[in-house]
């Protein structure tokens, strides 16, 4: 399930670009208790780990990047999804009746929360990141400490590890195992540009925008867009959508996907 929620500034206070701490708070608020403590200190298990299946995307409307951060103007769309629709609905709801939102200093007026319908999907399915995706290891140093590794969408095991996230995803949420077999998962249209350094509590995630092919059984597009492409996707990364690509005059393609930051 995927849902859109509308905002409208109100006192237009410039916001810091590492906001996804302060969207990730406002979520948890729109909760109730149960399933705040759920969802915040436990979530789903797979083996040894704990999954929290949903995933918010970046604001997108009209903005000014001024020296003290963004200031957004007019309508405000936020984009948030997950495949617990008992979640989503009291998220939903827990946000219409605060009436306005806080994101750090900003406050914004709740106006509308806009249900998303997903259609049939067929392979292979193109997806936009409308957050950065973002795929790591952590690996050991020579002096014995640890080291987070960032895969960019180039490298093999970028692909190979948002596949077996999404297999873990679907695993913890059906109980059912379902292997990627001759499943793959590309950049199509990402350049150095589609990188993001983002800031989330004082630590530096790396992720990527971009245009993606996903190429894999029908469940993982389900989860890919319930729940994200892969790590930190309760932190607000791997937020995608579908894209399909728009016929020219000149008969090549063109992107349709959405503007926004």
């Amino acid at each position: 399930m995927r849902i859109c929620v509308h905002l409208r500034p109100i006192n237009r206070a410039p916001l810091s670009p590492h906001y996804n701490v302060w969207l990730q708070g406002v979520l948890y608020q729109a909760l109730g208790p149960r399933q705040r403590d759920f969802w915040h200190n436990q979530g789903l298990q797979d083996g040894s780990r704990r999954l929290k299946l949903f995933v918010f995307s970046r604001l997108f409307g009209k903005f000014e990047r001024t020296s003290n951060g963004l200031v957004f103007w007019e309508t405000v769309r936020w984009y948030i999804a997950s495949p617990v629709d008992d979640f989503l609905g009291e998220v939903a709801l827990g946000l219409l009746r605060r009436g306005h939102i806080h994101v750090g200093p900003g406050v914004f007026e709740v106006t509308e929360v806009e249900v998303l319908a997903t259609g049939s999907l067929s392979s292979p399915l193109f997806l936009k990141a409308l957050s950065p995706i973002t795929v790591y290891s952590t690996l050991e140093a020579p002096d014995g400490r640890k080291k987070t590794y960032y895969y960019a969408p180039q490298e093999p095991e970028f692909g190979r590890l948002v596949l077996d996230n999404l297999r873990r995803k679907i695993r913890a949420w059906t109980g059912e195992d379902l292997p990627p077999d001759g499943a793959s998962f590309r950049p199509v249209k990402v350049s150095n540009r589609n990188l993001v350094v983002a800031r989330y509590k004082g630590t530096i995630v790396k992720g990527w925008t971009g245009i993606y092919e996903l190429d894999a059984p029908e469940p993982y597009f389900r989860m890919a867009l319930d729940a994200g492409l892969g790590a930190k996707n309760s932190q607000g990364f791997g937020f995608v959508e579908v894209w399909e690509p728009r016929k020219t005059s000149h008969g090549g393609t063109g992107d349709a996907g959405k503007k926004g930051l």
